[in-house]
């Protein structure tokens, strides 16, 4: 299981903590697979993109109009976190929903 996220995110080790056998990777450091990064907003779609996030309010209207997938290669920061893959399985977010799912 692999839990992509930022290590200074509250909500990301939070769920690290909980997931002690997951494997950390830092998206600003290391980055997402493109393949990953794709699979995961065929999934997931716009919910992919954090809106709420620090580097969102900071892009330009011109830059908010790029497609997502540009966007989250570019700024992996704006993807919503953390992303959990185990196998074929994804998750997103840390709700009680997840948390349920995980547990």
């Amino acid at each position: 299981m692999k839990l992509y996220g930022l290590k200074n995110c509250d909500t990301c080790r939070k769920a690290a903590k909980d997931l002690t056998g997951a494997q950390f990777v830092d998206v600003r450091n290391d980055g997402v697979p493109t393949d990953l990064m794709a699979a995961a907003y065929e999934r997931f779609g716009d919910r992919l993109v954090n809106t709420r996030s620090t580097t969102w309010r900071g892009l330009s209207e011109t830059d908010r109009k790029r497609p997502a997938l540009d966007l989250l290669a570019q700024h992996p920061t704006l993807m919503k976190r953390p992303l959990i893959v185990d196998g074929d399985k994804m998750w997103l977010g840390w709700d009680k929903t997840v948390q349920a799912a995980l547990a």
